[in-house]
């Protein structure tokens, strides 16, 4: 384990602050749900807890299906990294942060679409520094479970002649309240 060298104290109602820098480095935001673990018999580690991993054979199966009706490139998100992929190699995309571009549609809570006007107008999905894996069209709906975002479908084309449209638009929205419904259950 990773030592800041940060020391806080536990106040009289058992709460601990957790610093700035970490907060920041992790992107937990107020109201992020936690997971806590016992680590050993002398530790606890906390995690951001992420409800789409928490249904990754179910995101899995989904993500594939997608892919198999539309045959374009899906992912599916939470608010920190890509947790599926189907249609593309999964070290392209697999466990990567998402770009500030993806988390902003999840944020805001609104269908995105974009469709890059030339080759140096390719769209980055994450934010891995010299990605060369460029997308010339992509959408990102967000996934959201009684009034909170939690991730994004995201759908990608690499084919500069294809524009994503309508139709994946609503196909990609139809998508998400599927997750949505198994998420809310």
């Amino acid at each position: 384990m990773k030592t800041t060298g940060i020391v806080r104290r536990i106040d009289d109602l058992g709460r601990v602050v957790i610093p700035k820098e970490i907060r920041r480095t992790l992107r937990l935001r107020e109201g992020d749900p936690l997971e806590l673990f016992m680590d050993g018999t002398d530790g606890v580690l906390f995690k951001k807890y992420s409800p789409i991993k928490a249904l990754s054979d179910f995101i899995e199966g989904y993500t594939q299906a997608i892919n198999e009706a539309i045959g374009h490139i899906v992912c599916i998100a939470d608010s920190d990294n890509i947790v599926s992929v189907s249609g593309t190699t999964k070290k392209e995309l697999l466990d990567k942060t998402i770009s500030y571009f993806v988390l902003d549609s999840i944020n805001k809570k609104y269908t995105l679409v974009r469709n890059a006007v030339n080759h140096d107008d390719m769209i980055d999905i994450t934010k891995e520094e010299g990605n060369p894996y460029g997308y010339c069209s992509c959408i990102v709906t967000p996934i959201v479970v009684v009034g909170d975002a939690v991730g994004a479908i995201i759908i990608l084309t690499k084919d500069e002649k294809i524009e994503l449209g309508e139709f994946e638009i609503k196909f990609a929205k139809a998508t998400a309240k599927l997750i949505e419904k198994q998420m809310g259950s």
